[in-house]
């Protein structure tokens, strides 16, 4: 498969454009590179989300579906871009979605800005549609085998292995609140501040599961990625409930982990900072060094 990077994602957003319908996308402004090349359309108010590969095409769809029942529950949240075909476009089998961009944000998003929406979100019944069980660990092998030659093979196996002892873990976790509609990545990167206020973005893991999912990772992102402790506690009393508290947290933070070290796999190809971090982050988990920063990409 060929490397995807920003040149390739170009390629296939210009293919979508055409097929959408949409004028040659020559200024767009790329805002992202991961699961998705994500891309601010120099001429219509529109942004683009590209797919990495052509197993993300139901995942699209999904996210798709999910935005219009959550607007239609006042929940805020991005909207699709009612300008081109219904569904995810196709460029050379890679899925392709169109968004209404969002207006100016006022400032940057903080933890406590999750609270409200997430407590919007899990008071929610479930939709009509079907939804999938938050599987943090299913792209794990995907992730992985991406990045064949480029990574220690010592260090895949060292996840794979992480991988499974998790998993045969998550069934039997307990939960303390009732099971229902969650995110699934609910992080401030995934919440836009603008002019009437927070709006919650990237839909693609809307799931029905544990609803600890959604907090613990906010909990995990106070111990790798740095959120000051005094942010986090704005969340939790926001919420109403501290996830730290929960007999299963170190096993869902786990998973949590194992999951997120596999992501940056994906990236090491060509990209020697997140060969950089991949190596970090697989060294932190091997030592059982938890307090480790761990650094976004």
């Amino acid at each position: 498969m060929p490397l995807f990077d920003e040149a390739r994602a170009r390629l296939l957003l210009a293919a979508a454009c055409e097929t959408a319908g949409l004028p040659a996308p020559d200024g767009a402004r790329l805002l992202a590179l991961g699961e998705n090349a994500v891309f601010d359309l120099a001429g219509p108010a529109v942004v683009a989300k590209v797919g990495r590969g052509p197993e993300l095409v139901e995942r699209a769809r999904h996210e798709l579906a999910v935005a219009d029942w959550l607007a239609d529950h006042d929940v805020p949240v991005v909207r699709p871009y009612d300008g081109v075909p219904a569904g995810p476009q196709s460029a050379h089998g890679h899925p392709v979605t169109f968004w209404h961009r969002l207006a100016p944000a006022v400032r940057p998003a903080r933890s406590a800005d999750l609270a409200p929406l997430l407590r919007a979100l899990h008071r929610l019944p479930l939709p009509p549609f079907p939804l999938a069980r938050r599987d943090l660990l299913a792209p794990v092998e995907r992730w992985l085998a991406s990045a064949e030659g480029h990574v220690d093979p010592a260090d895949v196996a060292f996840l794979r292995d992480r991988r499974d002892t998790f998993a045969a873990a998550l069934p039997g976790l307990v939960p303390h609140l009732p099971a229902g509609l969650i995110h699934g990545d609910a992080l401030p990167r995934n919440v836009h501040v603008g002019p009437d206020g927070p709006v919650l973005l990237d839909l693609e893991t809307l799931s029905q599961d544990l609803r600890e999912h959604d907090l613990v990772v906010l909990a995990l992102s106070q111990d790798r990625y740095g959120v000051p402790a005094e942010e986090y506690r704005a969340f939790t009393e926001g919420y109403g409930w501290d996830v730290r508290e929960w007999s299963g947290f170190m096993v869902l933070r786990g998973a949590r982990e194992t999951a997120s070290a596999s992501w940056v796999a994906q990236r090491t190809p060509g990209n020697a900072a997140a060969t950089a971090e991949f190596r970090r982050r697989v060294e932190s988990l091997r030592a059982g060094a938890t307090d480790v920063r761990w650094y976004p990409f």
